[in-house]
């Protein structure tokens, strides 16, 4: 070890430098947190330099460290974070003085959790270089620091042994609960309500639902409101601070944001933490990497990638520097989908990339194109299930067919059209088809992602829109849904609109949609309910023609 002061040193005598490299000499007793004559020199030192003075103690007692800051702050070298979580600690505890006779600061909290300190100590010092008290804090898991009663600096009975073995203790009994949960990332989210947003709370809901959906395991939900966004971090440096110190002190890997970052806020705040940063398009990206089971619907995920990771694409950023793993790898959240194998790939790389799924991309959409002209020459009408994701669109496509699609409380968990024929009497046939479902403010890089599903709606000649009706936020998720039929452009194409899981309603509720809603009402779970809806969907495809409730099933 190199006896040497750091920080800010300008300024200082030789001498001065001489008296502070002789506190490597002093030795405290493991049990104590810092000694009385120790106390008594670093008081001392202090109001001669008009100074803090600080120094970091390992758990033998011996002096590891030495700095001097000015009279507002001090300055700890910088010895590196520790990676990972559980109980472990740096082994040094961090004791230095105040002038102003305040206790610990935000800086001293934050350091503490960054740095995984045992614990962090401020001594008091008055105009005549005396120590005065002891202010002293620990980590715990998951919660802000814990900050104990003051005591007298030259006299302090806390036994610092006992402390720290009792707080391993709980880090270790935290740990162990913790490892329930392996193989799934620990998220915080963040949630920015900008203006006088009226869906905050469905918001934070759907992105709870969109962790669950991507097997990632929520700690905490950070919510602020702002009347405009930071341009540089969204949501502030000193908010920005708050939240990476909440993330530490849970042992999250990954930070969520929500609404999207911009490439330059990406770039900010991944240079700001050893974190994982992502957004809330590079999460549902990543379920889309994890659901896409076809060939056409792994290039489009995988190019929806690469053209979102592109403007932010830097030498250090922890949001996109890990794109690695094709889909069905073991990449981790945020890692799915693109097929380089290089940890840092470059802008050229991605272009290149780029271009060649485009190409392959192409080349499908003809063969989809040929397949829907063979369907329309034998005259087949076409019906698209749409709507919100995870209103029960499969269930329903299944409930109506006899089918198997996947059909899961999840969402997302649909990404590739799945089409089945469903037959009326008097040999009147339909093809049905099952598409991925919409959310609100879907980016525009997740279009071409669906880009299977939008020719398959823009070829319907009917699109059955599948509300849940159970939920709260169905209102807002219509509009959402209307939205983006609308830039579409297929918000003249012929519609109707169910209103699905009925069997989540009070009755009351039910007859009242079944009056007032506009659509039809039925559970997917109960094939009785689907008669009206039959009777609908025949009529509007075969006008004047003999309706009945009665269908029956033929697979494609």
């Amino acid at each position: 070890m190199t006896e040497e002061v750091t920080g800010n040193t300008q300024g200082l005598k030789a001498s001065e430098i001489k008296a502070l490299e002789r506190l490597y000499r002093r030795r405290v007793a493991p049990t104590d947190v810092v000694s009385s004559e120790l106390a008594v020199q670093l008081a001392a030192q202090t109001a001669e330099l008009h100074r803090q003075v600080g120094v970091l103690i390992d758990r033998r007692g011996a002096i590891q460290h030495v700095m001097v800051g000015d009279a507002s702050k001090i300055v700890l070298p910088d010895f590196g974070r520790i990676r990972g979580g559980g109980g472990r600690f740096r082994g040094l505890r961090l004791v230095h003085t105040h002038l102003r006779g305040e206790s610990l600061t935000r800086d001293d909290l934050t350091d503490l959790t960054l740095l995984r300190l045992d614990a962090v100590a401020a001594i008091t010092v008055d105009a005549a270089g005396r120590p005065g008290k002891l202010f002293v804090a620990h980590v715990v898991p998951d919660g802000p620091a814990v900050e104990l009663p003051a005591e007298n600096a030259t006299a302090s009975k806390l036994n610092f042994v006992e402390l720290i073995t009792r707080v391993e203790q709980q880090f270790g009994r935290a740990h162990r609960v913790a490892s329930t949960d392996v193989g799934k990332d620990r998220a915080l989210l963040v949630h920015v309500d900008i203006g006088r947003s009226r869906d905050s709370e469905a918001r934070v809901a759907e992105l709870r639902e969109l962790c669950r959906t991507a097997g990632v395991k929520v700690l905490d939900v950070i919510v602020q409101r702002r009347p405009e966004a930071d341009p540089k971090f969204l949501v502030g440096r000193g908010k920005l601070d708050e939240i990476m110190l909440r993330a530490m002190q849970l042992g999250a890997e990954v930070v969520i944001f929500d609404p999207d970052l911009t490439p330059g806020q990406a770039r900010a705040i991944s240079d700001a933490t050893e974190l994982k940063v992502l957004d809330r398009t590079m999460l549902i990206l990543d379920i889309f990497a994890q659901h896409a089971s076809s060939r056409d619907g792994k290039l489009q995920v995988e190019l929806a990638q690469l053209r979102y990771a592109l403007p932010r694409l830097v030498e250090k950023n922890t949001m996109m520097s890990r794109l690695t793993a094709g889909p069905g790898g073991q990449a981790g959240l945020g890692g799915r989908g693109p097929g380089e194998t290089k940890l840092e790939i470059n802008r050229r790389r991605a272009r290149e990339r780029i271009q060649l799924l485009e190409k392959r991309l192409h080349d499908l959409a003809d063969d989809r194109r040929l397949r829907r002209s063979r369907r329309g020459e034998r005259d087949v009408p076409i019906i698209a299930i749409c709507g919100y994701t995870n209103a029960g669109k499969s269930t329903l496509l299944n409930a109506l067919t006899q089918g198997n699609a996947l059909a899961a409380d999840k969402l997302f968990a649909t990404l590739d059209p799945i089409s089945r024929r469903l037959r009326f009497p008097h040999e009147r046939e339909v093809v049905i088809t099952d598409t991925v479902g919409f959310i609100r403010d879907l980016p525009k890089e997740l279009v071409a992602a669906f880009r299977a599903t939008l020719e398959e709606m823009a070829d319907a000649d009917l699109l059955v829109h599948v509300v849940d009706a159970s939920d709260p936020d169905r209102d807002q998720q219509i509009r959402a849904v209307e939205a983006i039929l609308a830039d579409l452009g297929l918000s003249d194409k012929p519609r109707i609109l169910v209103w699905n899981k009925a069997d989540q309603l009070e009755e009351t509720d039910a007859d009242h949609l079944a009056q007032h809603g506009g659509g039809f009402v039925v559970s997917a779970l109960d094939r009785a309910t689907f008669g009206p809806l039959l009777l609908g969907i025949e009529r509007q495809l075969f006008q004047g023609g003999k309706a009945t409730a009665v269908a029956r099933v033929a697979h494609a």
